[in-house]
C-alpha cells in the first residue's frame, strides 16, 4: 500500500470527520475499497452473519467488528465509524429517522458494525479500462427473493448500468475480478428477466427509455442487506446514507482475483 495514496484515503476522512465534506463518496479515493455500512445490536448480529453467508453475492462480508467498537481495525485501523462516514441513515423499529453526519449520540456498547464490500470499489479500475462511471446508473428492487435467516429476509436489489456491448464485454471482465465487491453481473438484458422495477428506482432518478446502442447489465446490490435489516423492524438499525459509502485504507487491487 503506498503511502502517499493511504495518506489521500485518511485525508478524506479528516475532512468528513470535521464536517467539511458531506457529499457523495463517488469518485473520491479512487483505488481503494469503498463499503457499506450495517450497525445493529449484538443481539441481531449473528442472524444477520447468517443471512449475509447465505447471499454472498450481495452481502460480500469484509469486516465485522467486536461489539462496541467503532474502529475497522483491518480496513481502516485510524477510523472511527461514529463520524468518518460522510452521512448516516438511521432506523428505529424499522421506521427512518432525520440522516446524519455523526452517531456518536447514538453509539452504544453492543452495537455490532458490519462492512460490506460495495460496488463503487470497482469504478476506478472501469474507468482506467474506458468504461464510463459517471451517469447511465440506478439501484432497483427486483422480484428475485433472498434466502432469510432469522428476521431477515426480502427482495434482491441491485444496481443497473446502462453500456455499449463492447463496454458491457470490458466490464464484465473486470467486475468479475473483484468477488468480494460483488463480481460480476447477475443479468444482462431485459429488466423484466429479474422483475428488476424501473419504474420505481431506489436511487438514481426516473430512468429513461434505453438509449438505442446501449445494454442494461445488473451486479448484486449492498442495499440488499440494508433493505433486509430495514424490514426487519431492528430496535436501532444504522446505514450509511445513499452514494455515501465509507472509505477504508484498504487498495482495491488488494481484493483482485487472478
Amino acid at each position: 500500500m503506498k503511502m502517499d495514496a493511504l495518506l489521500e484515503s485518511q485525508r478524506i476522512r479528516a475532512e468528513i470527520r470535521a464536517g467539511r465534506l458531506t457529499g457523495t463518496s463517488r469518485g473520491l479515493a479512487h483505488g481503494f475499497v469503498q463499503v457499506n455500512l450495517a450497525i445493529m445490536p449484538k443481539a441481531h448480529a449473528f442472524d444477520f452473519m447468517l443471512y449475509c453467508q447465505r447471499n454472498q453475492r450481495a452481502c460480500p462480508v469484509l469486516e465485522v467488528l467486536d461489539a462496541g467498537d467503532p474502529v475497522p481495525r483491518k480496513l481502516a485501523p485510524n477510523a472511527d465509524l461514529r463520524t468518518d462516514c460522510a452521512r448516516y441513515s438511521v432506523f428505529v423499529d424499522g421506521e427512518p429517522q432525520d440522516d446524519r453526519t455523526d452517531i456518536t449520540d447514538l453509539w452504544r456498547d453492543d452495537l455490532v458494525s458490519f462492512l460490506i464490500g460495495s460496488g463503487i470499489t470497482f469504478d476506478d479500475a472501469f474507468e482506467r479500462a474506458g468504461v464510463p462511471t459517471e451517469k447511465d446508473r440506478w439501484v432497483l428492487r427486483t422480484s428475485q427473493p433472498t434466502e432469510p435467516a432469522g428476521p431477515f429476509k426480502g427482495d434482491l436489489i441491485v444496481t443497473m448500468r446502462w453500456l455499449t456491448p463492447q463496454q458491457a464485454i470490458t466490464a464484465t471482465q473486470v467486475s468479475a475480478r473483484f468477488p468480494f465487491n460483488h463480481g460480476a453481473p447477475i443479468h444482462v438484458g431485459d429488466p423484466a428477466g429479474i422483475g428488476a422495477d424501473t419504474a420505481r428506482p431506489i436511487f438514481g432518478g426516473p430512468v429513461p427509455e434505453l438509449p438505442t446502442g446501449k445494454t442494461a447489465l445488473f451486479w448484486a446490490c449492498g442495499v440488499t442487506p440494508q433493505s433486509a435489516a430495514e424490514a426487519a423492524r431492528l430496535p436501532l438499525f444504522i446505514t450509511h446514507a445513499a452514494a455515501h459509502s465509507f472509505i477504508t485504507d484498504m487498495r482495491a487491487t488488494s481484493l483482485i482475483t487472478p
